[in-house]
């Protein structure tokens, strides 16, 4: 003790000793190798999220802490607490230069001689550095371990580390001044359980800022600091402090705090910081906490609790260093970088979302796990203005129910989100997308009748692929037919999109919706690598066509804004500015926009996707709009067993996905009714209310005209398949492009079960449906007897088999008189045996030298009356 003591002592002078030039001793040089420079790493300070609201004010979503903190400068801490804790802790701070030798040997007596005095003897300055190291520590740490070791390498009852604290508490008096010092102690300062800093304090225990302390609340927050655990105000619980002590007959509540608090009122009084009549009120008066819990974690909010829930993945996977794969530097700089997050979200279309569902969509029924979703994003910058679901966001397991999750339906795996839904016919618009790039019209027709034999379909990527015995239906039960694309797309036909898909490369589809997607499934793997329940690869087949891949919402949202954005897809972002604990803005995970389809062919299917809302299955929606003059795309989706219902679509400003359907099970919603209304249809009541308020404030342009390509009705040339078998009829018709229909027999001079009739040639509409019939070779050629003498020509008709009938017409031409002039049915047409042929003889009336006059006076001899004598 005493060797300590005297290097102490020599600590004190050593200032004196540099000026003066005197020889330094052993314990002098010893103290002086110790490290002098302290680095004062940040404090772990609470992040908070924020939504901003229309007139630019930040409006607070969550906050996140490790620590519960709140920097302040000196200036807004109150007079009284900067005097009760100069006064209670360092009487003599502003004379000593960083240590108290008075305080510090009782300090000494106090850690290291049995039986010891109680007072502590360190300086706010060794006090400050002893925080600090601790803070140094736990942001080096990397593990709870870490953390552990770090803080009692900080807090160890030895000599050296008395030492060291020391020797900083110098070096830090010498570069900052005392109000420096002071207000780095006041805001690092622990005052129990999370809370660090006065201001913090101040808030959570008397719901007041550092500023607006009164005296006692000022007295009674600097006795915490003391010792934290017990002298806290927020724990009912403990021996003394939180119960109701009896003093002299009387009830004194957290009485342990109000005696530090009543010594530290003394304390200022003898250094004249206070009067005697405030000091006499302050003492009269109860400690009275008012504990304001610090509203941390995206449960406080649940109008924006599963978007806040993104954020934080936001955060956690982008501002993540992937060269150190054991530490999340996104995770710690919400929990201690006292970041300000500013989020895209709209507070009036996050509001309408989340009123929709709730009118809606319950969060919970008796009859399944229900779940609802509404997500919207703005055309051209990836950024998402709403994000709401039916549920109630809970992170504690022990809460239960279907009306609780911290599932986000909306978001996929990789950010707090399911492994998504499928999202049925909604998909199929990724179908039309390749129609149209691999060079197909919107009016070409094709052979969309309902089968079981589909057939072999093309895949680039893994070989083709044969779907025989498969037999898709169309929702409204037809057997299909010869549709366009474009009625396929209007009327959402199951058959018409795989007769598309049929024409198309499998593989093209699966990465043009990759491409407008920006993603994949929702569990994280690429399209075509999901797994069935016994863990086989589900491939990318015909049926992924109609919308049998699981996907999120946001990612569907992500192509609907890239149809209405001239085929732009930007991948979605939550976060437009980030500011950390010094005002110094932060890199925020940006959106990578790509050109997933030409302009053209996003305006192509502009076209198609609008029908589909003024005179198809999204009408259902657009008739309840009060922005329906406001150009929108849309396409609806239902999956099989009517398990998931969707409704997306887009103006040129926003586009929004809602979706209703089973978060687990297989109910159908088709035969569930909430409040009297099918389940099925929900969707058409909450997607017109957001669009409405996405309308009124963003507006919405018309959509570009598609180039004429896409709307024009190709032609091709028919073949001639009059005489051809039926098989080879069927393959000559469909080689050029065409349908192919057998429609009975037909009397025919073809050979009989051949084909005798067609129903098209020359040219048709490329895709149309030609019609044939088959021979029943029951007819014959009609030779050709025009040109020949009556008799004769009436003989060899007979010859070959049918009646004759005769007329005449006149001729002028003597030489054509008794020769057939025409014939019916004509030369080369078939013509059933015995039927009546009739045949046209020339008759020549011959000449009576009056002239051959056409009886109006035109063409009369040289008499005068020629005209009326003519022929």
């Amino acid at each position: 003790m005493s060797a300590l003591a005297g290097v102490l002592v020599t600590a004190a002078v050593t200032p004196a000793l540099a000026v003066t030039g005197l020889a330094a001793n052993n314990s002098i040089t010893m103290f002086e190798n110790l490290p002098g420079f302290l680095k004062i790493d940040d404090l772990a300070q609470k992040s908070t999220i924020y939504a901003m609201r229309a007139d630019g004010t930040a409006s607070p979503m969550a906050s996140f802490f490790d620590d519960n903190r709140e920097e302040v400068s000196i200036d807004y801490i109150s007079p009284y607490l900067k005097d009760a804790a100069v006064s209670g802790e360092d009487p003599r701070y502003y004379e000593h230069g960083g240590i108290d030798i008075k305080g510090t040997l009782s300090a000494v007596v106090n850690e290291f001689i049995p039986g010891g005095a109680t007072r502590g003897g360190s300086s706010i300055t060794q006090q400050y550095v002893k925080n600090v190291l601790i803070n140094n520590g736990m942001n080096e740490a990397t593990t709870e371990e870490e953390k552990q070791a770090a803080y009692e390498a900080a807090t160890a009852t030895t000599p050296e580390r008395k030492l060291k604290e020391m020797r900083y508490a110098i070096s830090v008096d010498k570069k900052y001044t005392k109000d420096e010092i002071l207000q780095g102690y006041l805001n690092i300062a622990a005052f129990g359980g999370r809370v660090y800093g006065v201001q913090s304090a101040a808030q959570y225990y008397f719901g007041t800022n550092a500023k607006d302390l009164t005296l006692p609340q000022a007295a009674s927050l600097i006795a915490i600091v003391n010792w934290p655990e017990k002298f806290r105000l927020d724990n009912p619980e403990s021996e003394t402090n939180g119960a109701n002590t009896v003093v002299d007959g009387e009830t004194v509540p957290y009485a342990d705090n109000k005696d530090r608090r009543d010594y530290i009122l003394n304390e200022m009084l003898q250094e004249k910081k206070i009067t005697q009549e405030e000091h006499d009120a302050a003492v009269a008066t109860p400690v009275q906490p008012d504990i304001h819990e610090p509203s941390t974690g995206c449960q406080v909010s649940q109008t924006y609790s599963y978007f806040c829930d993104y954020v934080t993945w936001e955060i956690k996977n982008k501002l993540d260093d992937p060269e150190t794969p054991d530490v999340n530097e996104g995770a710690e700089m919400l929990a201690r970088g006292g970041l300000d997050i500013y989020t895209t979200i709209d507070v009036d279309l996050q509001a309408e979302a989340t009123a929709a569902l709730k009118d809606n969509v319950p969060a919970s029924i008796s009859e399944m796990d229900l779940g609802g979703s509404v997500v919207s994003v703005e055309v051209g910058t990836g950024r998402i203005l709403a994000m709401a679901q039916n549920t109630v966001y809970n992170l504690d397991p022990e809460v239960t129910g279907d009306q609780y999750s911290a599932v986000n339906y909306n978001a996929g795996i990789d950010y707090g989100g399911s492994s998504g839904f499928q999202p049925g016919s909604t998909f199929k618009t990724f179908t039309l997308a390749e129609w149209l790039i691999e060079g197909h019209s919107l009016n070409e027709s094709m052979d969309a009748r309902k089968r079981n034999n589909w057939g072999d379909f093309k895949d680039s990527c893994e070989g083709t692929v044969n779907v025989d015995g498969w037999d898709p239906g169309n929702d409204e039960g037809g057997n299909g037919g010869f549709w366009t694309a474009l009625f396929n797309t209007v009327n959402s036909e199951n058959t018409g999109f795989i007769a598309m898909a049929k024409q198309l490369d499998l593989c093209g589809i699966k990465k043009t919706a990759t491409a407008l997607m920006s993603d994949g499934r929702a569990d994280g793997k690429p399209l075509g690598e999901g797994v069935n329940a016994d863990g086989d690869r589900i491939p990318f087949g015909p049926s992924a066509v109609l919308g049998t891949e699981e996907v999120a919402p946001l990612s569907m949202a992500t192509a609907f804004a890239a149809y209405a954005g001239g085929g732009k897809s930007c991948t979605p972002v939550a976060i437009d500015k980030i500011t950390d604990a010094k005002g110094e803005a932060v890199e925020v995970p940006k959106s990578t926009c790509t050109q997933a389809i030409t302009a053209d062919v996003a305006a192509g299917m502009d076209y198609a996707l609008n029908k589909v809302m003024t005179g198809g299955t999204g009408s259902s929606s657009l008739y309840k709009m009060d922005t329906s003059g406001t150009p929108m795309i849309g396409k609806t989706g239902t999956t099989d067993n009517n398990e998931a219902t969707w409704m997306s679509g887009a103006s040129s400003k926003v586009a929004t996905v809602v979706g209703v359907y089973n978060a687990t099970g297989h109910v159908n919603l088709r035969d569930t009714y909430i409040n009297g209304e099918q389940a099925a249809v929900l969707r058409h009541n909450i997607w017109p209310r957001v669009m409405d308020v996405a309308n009124n404030k963003y507006g919405g342009d018309a959509f570009p005209d598609p180039k004429s390509e896409f709307l024009f009705a190709p032609q091709a040339s028919v073949p001639s398949v009059l005489g051809l078998s039926p098989d080879a009829a069927k393959m000559a018709l469909e080689t050029a492009g065409f349908g192919y229909a057998l429609d009975g027999e037909v009397d025919s001079d073809q050979p009989k079960g051949t084909i005798g009739s067609q129903s098209a040639s020359g040219t048709a509409t490329r895709g149309s449906l030609i019609t044939v019939k088959v021979s029943r070779g029951n007819m014959s050629a009609l030779p050709d007897v025009t040109g020949s003498q009556a008799d004769q020509a009436e003989a060899t008709l007979r010859a070959a088999g049918f009646d004759v009938a005769r007329d005449e017409q006149s001729v002028t031409d003597e030489s054509q008189n008794g020769i057939v002039q025409s014939q019916s049915p004509g030369a080369g047409e078939g013509a059933k045996a015995g039927s009546k042929i009739t045949i046209v003889v020339g008759r020549f009336d011959g000449d009576d030298g009056q002239g051959n006059g056409d009886g109006n006076g035109n063409d009369g001899g040289n008499q005068p009356d020629g005209g009326n004598d003519g022929g």
